[in-house]
C-alpha cells in the first residue's frame, strides 16, 4: 500500500471559499510518497528521540524511544498483509520501478508552498458520499467533511440509515441532499458491548449479499442520474464497485474495513461466510485510494493511503455555557456517559457515583427512569458541547469517542468491546496520549466507578496533533474530483484476493512471539521489554544468570531449564519495578503484576509445557491411541497465597471491599509474549466468594456465563476456573487471597496445546500452595474439565495428559478411554520429529472442530443401532440373513458393538464389512435427532439447522488409532530407510484423513506438499533420505505440521529450506517446533522466597 502523508499540526488549508492566493500561509499540505512493497522499515534503535506517533505515522509530538514498538506492531500487521497483495509479482523488478515511481509521484503530487488556492469557482462538483450502517460515529465524522465540501460551494448527497438529524444539526444547506438507505449493516450488537458475530454475518448476507445485483443496478443509475464528480464511502463496499461500474472514481474515507472486522467472524462461523470477506475485500479494491484516519488498522484492500489528522466536531458552545444552562456549577465534577445505547438491563443507581458528582446520560430512552445524580440528555443533543463541559467520560471505544475526547483532552474511562478489531489501534493511540483510563466490564454494571473516576480526572491527557482532517479530507476530495491523480498508477485496476485474503487475516489473529518476525520488530520488542526475555549463556553453554541470587529455592529442582531461570529473573524484575519510583515502564500487565506479590512471603512455582501431536489428534475422544511429545516451549505459573488482610488489592478491587471486612480476592496478571496484539484484557480480579451459591460450588454452565459476560476477560476462565473444578471436584475451600502470574511462551492458536499448559500450570502450582496431593493423571483429568465445562471448548484429554504426565525426549503412549496411560515411548536416537506452524490460527472451540467431532458421535451412534438391529434379526431369517452368518459374524462381537462406548473399539476389518454403508456421507441435524434421539456426547449439542458430515469423521478415528499401534510398533523395530519410510507413510495418511473430515488448510497442506517434495527431490535420494512425513496436527483446521526425519545436520536444513520456501510462497516465516521438556508431574514446583538484599547502599 503506498502510504501519502499529510503532516498532523493544523494545517492551513488553500480556502475553498476564496480563490485568492493566501499570503499568510501558515503550512501546507506536504504530500509525501512510499510504496509499501519495497519501503524501508525504520530501525528502532537508530531512530532519533523525536519520534512520531505511529498510529498515525503523521503526528508530529515528542514521545519516548519505547513507544516505536506500538509503530512496529502497526507496521508488521501492515507488512503482514502486503504479501497478500502482492506476493504474486515479481519484486526485484518491481522494486527499481517503485524507486522511479516514488521519484515521479513526489514531483508530480507536491503541492507547491507558494502555490494557487483551490477555488471553489474554478467548478461546481457533486459527491455522493455512502455511510455504513454501524453506529453514529461513522455519520458525525461524515457530517465534518460534508460541511467544508459544502462550504466550497459543492452538492453532497449523503446516503445513509442513520437519522436526519444528525446531519442537519450541523449543516443548514439546499447543497445537502440525504438520501434514506442502508447498504450494509455493520456489526449486529447484542447490547452495547456485545456484537453477535454470527448474527452480523447473517445480516450482512441479507442486506448486501443476497440483493446485490439489484443495489448495484440501483445504485449506477442513481450515480448517472445525479451527476456524481465522485463517490466517496465511509466506508460502504459496495459503494466502490457501483463507483466502477458507473464510470466514476471513488475514495474511501475511514480508519477501518469492513473486511478486517468479519474475517474474525468468518473464523468463529466455520468458513460459511468466506466470500462475503472476499466480496468486501473485491468491492474495495476498485477505491481510487484511502484517506486514513488516526489509529487506523490494516486494510489490505486498498492499494494507496493518504494519512490526514484527527476528523472531529467543533464546539457551538463554551464549558462555562453549558454548564449554566446545566444549572450546574465548576465545583461539581461531571462525567459524560456516551455507549450509543446502554447494556441490556442495565439499571443506573445513584451509588455508582461518588460524593459531589454528576453524569450526563446519553441514548437513554424514553422510559428509562433516572436517579437523581443522573441527568439524561436529549436524543439530539450535540455531545461534543456536553463533552467540552464534562470532567471525563464513560463509554465504549469507538472512533468518535476516542478522537473526540482527545482532541478536546477529555480523560476517557473505556469499557472493551468485544469481537471489534477497530478496538486494539484505538486504544493504543488513546492510551499513548496518557487520556485512557480501562475500566473492568463487572466494574461498569455493578458500579464500582470511583476508583476509575478519580484515576481519570487525575490523567493529563496530552494530544497536541492536528484536529482539522474534516477540512484536509475535503480538500483531498475537490482536488481528487477535479482530476488530480493521488494514486500509484503501477497498482491502477482490480485485484481479486480471494484466499489470500483470509489467510491474512488469520495470520494477524497470532500473538507475536510464535511468528519468526523481521529482525526490526524483534528490536523494537525488545526495546519495549516485552516477550520472553532471554537468557545469556556462558561459554560452555550453560546460563549466565543464576536466579539463587534473588530467591531462595526452598523447594523443588530447576531442571537445568533455561525458560524457568529466565521466569525467576523476570519474577525479581517485577519487584524492581514495583520499588522503582523512575519507573518508565508502561505496559499496564508489568505495572499491575509489579504490586502482586508481597516479596517477604513465600511464591509457589509451576511449570508445564505445550504439546507436539504426533500421532492420534483429533481421534482423542474416540478412544484412539495416541503419542504425544510435550514440547521445549512452556508456561509458567507463580501462585501466593495471603491472608485478606494482607492482600495488596488493586484500586477498584479494594473499591468493591469498603465498608465490610476484608473477602478473598483472586487476583490474575497475564504477561504472556503477544497480549499486546489482541483485545484481550491482562488483567481479572473477582471475589472467590463469586464462586460460591449458597453453601456450594456455583455450577459449571453458571461458571461458563459468568466468564463469557466479558469476552476481553474470557481467557481468565481457563485460570480461575481451576478453582472452581478444585472445589467442586475435591471439596476444597479457599480462605486466603490469591494473587496468580502467567506467563506462557506457547504460542496460541498453533494446535500445540497453549491452553492445557496454563490449565495444568495453574493448578499445579495452586495445589502446591494449598498442600493438595493430586497426581499427574488426576490432575489432567481435573483440567479437562476445565476446558470442556467452564471454558466450553470439547476436546480431549491428551493435551492435558500430556502436559501433566510427558517427559522430555520420550513420546506419551495413552488410550483416551479415557486416560490410560500405557507409558513412555523412547524416541530413538536417528529419528527426530519438528512442528512446523502454518500461520493459520487454529482453535479447539471452532465451528469446524466441533462439527466434525458431533459427526463422530452420530456415527458412532448409527452403528450402535445397526448391530442392534443385526442382533434383534438373529433368530429369523428375514431378509436373507440366517443364524450361520451371524455366528460367523460373532454374537459377542456384535453385543459389543452395540453397546460401543468408543469408536477406536471398532477394527477397520469390521467397520468396513458391516457398517461403511449405513453411515450417510452427510445428515441434517434434525433428521438425525428425529430418527436417533441423540448423540450421547456430553461437550457438544447437535443444530437442528445444521448439515453434518457423518462417514469421514466416524471412519477417521477408526482407522486412525490402527495407524497410532503401528506407529508404536514402527519405532521399536530396526533402524532402517524402510521404518522411516513407513512412519512418514502413516503421517501421511493421517493428513490425508484430516483433510477428508474438513480439517484441512492451505497452509497446512503446501507445507506437507513441500515436505514431499524435499523427501522426493534427487539429492535427498541419494542420501538414503532425511524427511519422510508430515501430518496436520491437533485439532485441525490450520495450525501446526508435525515432520518426521532423520536425526541429522542435513535434516534440520532441509526443515530450515522449507521455512524459507513457504515464505516465499506466502510471505510468513513459519515458527519452527523442535525439542523437548519435562510435563509439569517431572518438574514438580518450586518454593521461594526473595533474598533480602544485605548491601547498607542497596
Amino acid at each position: 500500500m503506498a502510504k501519502i502523508r499529510v503532516c498532523s499540526t493544523d494545517v492551513a488549508l488553500p480556502c475553498l471559499t476564496q480563490p485568492s492566493r493566501r499570503a499568510d500561509v501558515r503550512k501546507r499540505i506536504n504530500i509525501k510518497t512510499a510504496t509499501s512493497r519495497c519501503q524501508s522499515i525504520p530501525n528502532p534503535e537508530t531512530s532519533p528521540s523525536r519520534s512520531s506517533y505511529p498510529i498515525p505515522n503523521y503526528v508530529i509530538t515528542q514521545t519516548t524511544s519505547k513507544y516505536s514498538a506500538l509503530q512496529s506492531i502497526t507496521q508488521f500487521f501492515l507488512l503482514l498483509y502486503n504479501w497478500i497483495l502482492f506476493s504474486s509479482f515479481a519484486t526485484d523488478t518491481n522494486c527499481y520501478f517503485l524507486e522511479r515511481e516514488r521519484e515521479e509521484e513526489r514531483e508530480r503530487m507536491r503541492i507547491d508552498e507558494e502555490g494557487e488556492g483551490v477555488s471553489a469557482s474554478r467548478n461546481h462538483l457533486v459527491f455522493a458520499y455512502y455511510v455504513t450502517g454501524h453506529g453514529f460515529g461513522h455519520a458525525t465524522r461524515v457530517v465534518e467533511v460534508a460541511r467544508h465540501l459544502i462550504l466550497a460551494g459543492h452538492d453532497v448527497h449523503v446516503v445513509t440509515g442513520a437519522p436526519d438529524f444528525v446531519f442537519t444539526s450541523e449543516i443548514q444547506s439546499p447543497r445537502l441532499f440525504i438520501r434514506k438507505v442502508l447498504l450494509d449493516c455493520g456489526a449486529v450488537q447484542a447490547d452495547a458491548l456485545t456484537v453477535d458475530r454470527l448474527a452480523s454475518l447473517a445480516k450482512y448476507s441479507e442486506t448486501a449479499v443476497a440483493p446485490r445485483a439489484s443495489i448495484l443496478k440501483t445504485e449506477v443509475e442513481w450515480l448517472t442520474s445525479i451527476k456524481a464528480d465522485l463517490v466517496v464511502s465511509d466506508v460502504v463496499p459496495v459503494a466502490c464497485r457501483a463507483a466502477a461500474d458507473a464510470g466514476i472514481r471513488s475514495v474511501c474515507v475511514t480508519n477501518f474495513s469492513w473486511d478486517f472486522i468479519y474475517a474474525e467472524y468468518v473464523m468463529a462461523a466455520g468458513s460459511n461466510h468466506r466470500s462475503i470477506v472476499w466480496q468486501i475485500a473485491e468491492d474495495y479494491s476498485h477505491c481510487e485510494f484511502l484517506i486514513r484516519l488516526p489509529g487506523y488498522c490494516p486494510m489490505p484492500a486498498f492499494r494507496d493511503a493518504v494519512d490526514v489528522p484527527l476528523v472531529v466536531r467543533r464546539f457551538r458552545r463554551s464549558r462555562k455555557e453549558v454548564r449554566e444552562e446545566l444549572g450546574i456549577g465548576d465545583d461539581v465534577k461531571l462525567v459524560i456517559l456516551n455507549f450509543g445505547g446502554q447494556p441490556a438491563g442495565w439499571k443506573l443507581k445513584e451509588e455508582f457515583l461518588p460524593p459531589g458528582w454528576l453524569c450526563l446520560v446519553c441514548g437513554g430512552s424514553d422510559t428509562q427512569e433516572l436517579p437523581p445524580n443522573f441527568i439524561k440528555l436529549a436524543k439530539d443533543a450535540y455531545t461534543p458541547d456536553f463533552m467540552a463541559a464534562s470532567d471525563c467520560m464513560l463509554g465504549k471505544i469507538g472512533y468518535g469517542t476516542v478522537s473526540e475526547a482527545l482532541s478536546y483532552k477529555l480523560p476517557f474511562v473505556f469499557v472493551r468491546r468485544d469481537y471489534f478489531n477497530e478496538e486494539p489501534f484505538l486504544r493504543n493511540m488513546l492510551e499513548y496520549y496518557q487520556g485512557g483510563v480501562e475500566m473492568i466490564r463487572r466494574d461498569l454494571l455493578t458500579g464500582h466507578w470511583k476508583p476509575y473516576l478519580e484515576r481519570a480526572i487525575s490523567l493529563k491527557p496530552c494530544y497536541e496533533g492536528g484536529i482539522n482532517g474534516g477540512e484536509v479530507a475535503a480538500h483531498i476530495l475537490q482536488e481528487t474530483a477535479i482530476g488530480k491523480n493521488y494514486a500509484s498508477d503501477k497498482l491502477s485496476g482490480a485485484r481479486r484476493l480471494r484466499d489470500a485474503i483470509i489467510l491474512g487475516y488469520q495470520l494477524q489473529r497470532a500473538p507475536g512471539r510464535d511468528m519468526a518476525i523481521p529482525e526490526w520488530y524483534a528490536n523494537a520488542e525488545s526495546e519495549l521489554g516485552i516477550g520472553s526475555p532471554t537468557c545469556g549463556m556462558s561459554e560452555n553453554g550453560s546460563p549466565m544468570y543464576s536466579c539463587t541470587e534473588d530467591f531462595e529455592i526452598l523447594h523443588g529442582d530447576l531442571h537445568g531449564l533455561s525458560d524457568t531461570m529466565t521466569f525467576l529473573k523476570s519474577l525479581a524484575e517485577l519487584d524492581s519495578v514495583y520499588d522503582s519510583e523512575k519507573t518508565t515502564e508502561k505496559r499496564r500487565e508489568r505495572k499491575a503484576a509489579a504490586g502482586l506479590f508481597n516479596w517477604e512471603e513465600e511464591i509457589f512455582v509451576a511449570r508445564a509445557p505445550g504439546r507436539l501431536d504426533v500421532m492420534g489428534g483429533i481421534a482423542d475422544y474416540s478412544g484412539s491411541l495416541v503419542l504425544q511429545m510435550p514440547i521445549k516451549e512452556a508456561c509458567h505459573v507463580a501462585v501466593q497465597r495471603n491472608h485478606p488482610s494482607k492482600h495488596r488489592l488493586w484500586k477498584h478491587a479494594l473499591a468493591r471491599q469498603q465498608g465490610q471486612n476484608p473477602t478473598p480476592v483472586l487476583q490474575i496478571v497475564s504477561v504472556s509474549y503477544g497480549s499486546e496484539l489482541s483485545n484481550r484484557s491482562p488483567t481479572f480480579d473477582m471475589d472467590l466468594s463469586d464462586f460460591m451459591d449458597g453453601d456450594k460450588p456455583m455450577s459449571y454452565e453458571n461458571a461458563k456465563k459468568y466468564f463469557s459476560q466479558d469476552p476481553s476477560q474470557k481467557w481468565a476462565a481457563y485460570v480461575a476456573g481451576v478453582i472452581l473444578v478444585l472445589m467442586t471436584e475435591l471439596g476444597v475451600r479457599f480462605e486466603d487471597s490469591i494473587s496468580l502470574l502467567v506467563s506462557s511462551s506457547v504460542p496460541e492458536g498453533k494446535g500445540v496445546s497453549s491452553s492445557a499448559s496454563v490449565e495444568v500450570a495453574t493448578m499445579s502450582a495452586i495445589a502446591a500452595a494449598h498442600g493438595l496431593s493430586i497426581s499427574p493423571r488426576d490432575l489432567a483429568l481435573l483440567c479437562q474439565k476445565v476446558e470442556n465445562h467452564i471454558v466450553g471448548a470439547p476436546c480431549g484429554v491428551m493435551d492435558q495428559m500430556t502436559s501433566a504426565c510427558g517427559e522430555a525426549n520420550k513420546l506419551l503412549a495413552m488410550v483416551c478411554q479415557p486416560a490410560e496411560v500405557l507409558g513412555l515411548v523412547e524416541i530413538p536416537g536417528h529419528v527426530r520429529f519438528w512442528g512446523i506452524d502454518s500461520g493459520i490460527r487454529h482453535s479447539v472451540g471452532g465451528a469446524d472442530y466441533g462439527s466434525v467431532r458431533i459427526g463422530a458421535f452420530m456415527g458412532r451412534k448409527m452403528i450402535k443401532c445397526a448391530a442392534s438391529t443385526i442382533l434383534s434379526r438373529s433368530s429369523s431369517t428375514a431378509n436373507g440373513t440366517n443364524g450361520d452368518e451371524l455366528e460367523d459374524d460373532g454374537f459377542e462381537l456384535l453385543e459389543a458393538e452395540a453397546s460401543l462406548n468408543y469408536l477406536c473399539s471398532l477394527s477397520p476389518h469390521r467397520y468396513e464389512a458391516l457398517y461403511v454403508k449405513v453411515l450417510p456421507e452427510t445428515i441434517l441435524g434434525e433428521t438425525f435427532l428425529e430418527k436417533y434421539d441423540d448423540h450421547n456426547d456430553p461437550v457438544t449439542v447437535i443444530d437442528p439447522k445444521c448439515n453434518y458430515v457423518v462417514r469421514s469423521p466416524a471412519r477417521h478415528p477408526i482407522y486412525e488409532n490402527f495407524r497410532v499401534k503401528t506407529f508404536k510398533a514402527l519405532l521399536t523395530s530396526a533402524n532402517s530407510d524402510d521404518q522411516l519410510t513407513a512412519l512418514g507413510e502413516l503421517l501421511y495418511q493421517c493428513h490425508y484423513s484430516y483433510s477428508a473430515c474438513g480439517l484441512g488448510s492451505d497452509g497446512t497442506n503446501r507445507l506437507v506438499r513441500l515436505v514431499q517434495a524435499m523427501q522426493n527431490a534427487k539429492s535427498s535420494k541419494s542420501d538414503d533420505g532425511t524427511l519422510y512425513g508430515a501430518k496436520i496436527t491437533g485439532g485441525g483446521s490450520g495450525g501446526t505440521v508435525c515432520v518426521v526425519g532423520r536425526n541429522s545436520l542435513q535434516s534440520s536444513q532441509q526443515i530450515l529450506e522449507i521455512q524459507q520456501r513457504y515464505k516465499d510462497a506466502t510471505g510468513y516465516l513459519p515458527f519452527i517446533f523442535e525439542g523437548s521438556s519435562p510435563g509439569a508431574g517431572k518438574f514438580g514446583y518450586l518454593r521461594i522466597r526473595r533474598r533480602v538484599s544485605l548491601d547498607p547502599n542497596e
